[in-house]
């Protein structure tokens, strides 16, 4: 392997957290990872990382070379780019998202991104599990929400709103809450008490603001359940717009209490780690995202003349 094919795996094995994430998304072995960064470090005189039981970590002389090989890595991909018309993606992209985005926004568009990319292997995790959300080698991660961490990079590409809403045949047979406080005398469908969407944000009748945890008999830990159930007639649930658009705009779920929505947006926003080089196969999918779904009103936003025919 040349200089610049030694430059790109160690600066894979610094971004990536290791040598098996580098090794995944560079199709190699560990071992062929590991050989060939002591190669590296043998041709350099320097140790470049401090290897433990589990983990890797740069040294100083790490630090200096890994600043210096990304600008390489940089220059060559933008005089390749020059030529080819915009950068080339290839290699493997590890996505993680939440299993409703990715089911219902992501999956519909990802044969005509691959078209354009076809070099480029995507591995999605679909996950809502607390945590880093770069571990395990993931290179970027489709959050829905305020961010707590301030490590990473967050670039904003639309927002959602939150919807309560229930089957046609539920409230023919439970009837229409007329306001927030009717909320307790009917079945409401939600996620656990610990995770964040549990809490319902609305206005009263005089404007203010209220967060509420309503009450029943059933609850789930991932939106796709309590879409079924809600489908199923089983009770009232909220659950985001880009989630549901397809299923209000059918007339499967009835929007209600539009008049106390709370007006809040939560962001929807694609992170990553805040030492990473922007390579062809990050920015083109943040190209992506920002082309798809950055433009207003979002794709899963409804008219005022759809809300009406709700309604009606």
């Amino acid at each position: 392997m040349n200089r610049y094919g030694e430059m790109l795996v160690f600066v894979r094995a610094v971004e990536d957290g290791g040598f098996s994430a580098a090794g995944r998304s560079l199709t190699m072995t560990p071992s062929a990872v590991s050989k060939l960064i002591g190669r590296l470090e043998n041709r350099l005189g320097a140790t470049l990382f401090n290897r433990a039981a589990r983990t890797v970590t740069l040294t100083a002389e790490g630090e200096a070379f890994y600043a210096a090989a990304v600008r390489a890595v940089e220059a060559l991909e933008e005089a390749e780019a020059t030529v080819r018309g915009g950068p080339t993606a290839q290699g493997l992209l590890r996505i993680r998202s939440m299993p409703t985005f990715a089911t219902h926004q992501l999956a519909p568009l990802i044969p005509a991104f691959r078209r354009r990319h076809p070099d480029l292997r995507l591995d999605f995790v679909l996950s809502m599990e607390p945590g880093n959300l770069l571990d395990g080698g993931i290179d970027v991660a489709i959050h829905v929400g305020e961010l707590a961490d301030s490590s990473l990079v967050s670039r904003r590409f639309a927002s959602t709103r939150w919807i309560i809403c229930a089957s046609p045949a539920y409230l023919a047979a439970r009837g229409v809450p007329a306001g927030p406080d009717a909320l307790a005398g009917h079945e409401c469908l939600n996620f656990p008490s610990t995770a964040p969407w549990s809490v319902w944000s609305l206005r009263d009748g005089a404007g203010a603001s209220r967060r509420l945890k309503p009450g029943g008999g059933v609850a789930a830990n991932t939106g796709q359940m309590l879409l079924a159930m809600a489908r199923a007639g089983a009770g009232i649930v909220r659950l985001a717009e880009f989630h549901i658009i397809d299923d209000l705009r059918a007339g499967r779920l009835v929007e209600l209490l539009p008049e106390h929505h709370s007006g809040a947006e939560d962001p929807i926003s694609a992170l990553y780690s805040g030492r990473r080089h922007l390579s062809p196969r990050i920015r083109v999918f943040l190209d992506f995202l920002d082309a798809a779904f950055s433009h207003e009103p979002p794709p899963w936003r409804r008219t005022a003349e759809e809300r009406g025919a709700s309604r009606g």
